[in-house]
């Protein structure tokens, strides 16, 4: 089903692996200019939703509506049944993690440490600790890098090094900003792979995506935004019809289902 205002649902448990997070009438302005207005639906440990839309559009405001970043202008955002912006520091690292767009940094941490920071928000146990950082490093193609100073690595290295330190924060919930964006095309694959994987371990998912394909393929549901509006809501092959990307995006594009893909392909015309 593909709606412009979601239906709300009676999963409220707030177990880890069902966490919850709820937007609900969620405005943000800046200088009298809205960049997300009236914004509501829900999320549900074991999906992945992708946000996805043109640029400008508003995705990547919601990202930091949803995590707490920001507080709204109006509306609320609550995460496990309570306002985002009431959870204290440590606990509300330990039920969601980030991924920002951006992996810059002006320090000379070496990788290994630089994905150590991710277990900053839990009690030391180094054993697990040990373990979670180097499955992470080995699930990132970043095997041989360990010592590598993080201010000398390529984009899409730092974008690999920043999702191995979201995962292994291991939150229930995790944010992702446009985390392919500096990736080649086997490291798209691979990094959306263990989105997946999180997923199956009951991880609700929520990451901005520019590439409609990747979002057909890998997400569960999409949110389809324009112009700070949520305009389609639903799961990928019916909310990112011909017409809706057309309306959206201002592009044609051409639906078609190759021989051997589950899944339709969106080609620009």
């Amino acid at each position: 089903m593909v709606r412009e205002v979601p239906e709300s649902t009676d999963q409220t448990s707030q177990t880890p692996a069902e966490a919850v997070v709820r937007a609900h009438e969620v405005t943000f302005a800046v200088d009298g200019r809205e960049l997300v207005s009236e914004v509501s639906f829900d999320l549900h440990g074991g999906e992945v939703v992708a946000l996805v839309g043109p640029n400008g559009a508003g995705k990547s405001t919601m990202l930091s509506l949803l995590a707490g970043d920001v507080p709204p202008s109006r509306g609320s955002v609550e995460i496990a049944g309570t306002e985002v912006g009431k959870w204290k520091s440590g606990p509300l690292a330990r039920i969601r993690s980030v991924m920002l767009q951006h992996n810059s940094s002006n320090f000379a941490f070496s990788v290994d440490e630089a994905v150590q920071m991710g277990r900053l928000p839990w009690d030391v146990d180094a054993d697990r600790d040990a373990a979670l950082v180097a499955e992470a490093i080995a699930d990132g193609d970043l095997r041989g890098f360990e010592a590598r100073d993080i201010t000398t690595l390529s984009g899409g290295e730092a974008a690999r090094v920043s999702f191995a330190r979201t995962k292994v924060q291991t939150t229930p919930i995790v944010f992702l900003d446009e985390p392919t964006a500096a990736l080649d095309l086997k490291h798209q694959e691979s990094l959306l792979r263990s989105v997946r994987q999180l997923r199956g371990d009951g991880a609700a998912i929520v990451v901005v995506l520019h590439d409609l394909n990747l979002a057909l393929r890998y997400s569960d549901r999409v949110l389809v935004f324009g112009g700070g509006r949520l305009v389609a809501d639903g799961k990928p092959a019916q909310a990112l019809t011909e017409s809706l990307v057309e309306v959206v995006y201002g592009q044609s594009v051409r639906r078609v289902q190759p021989e051997g893909i589950d899944h339709p392909i969106l080609i620009p015309v």
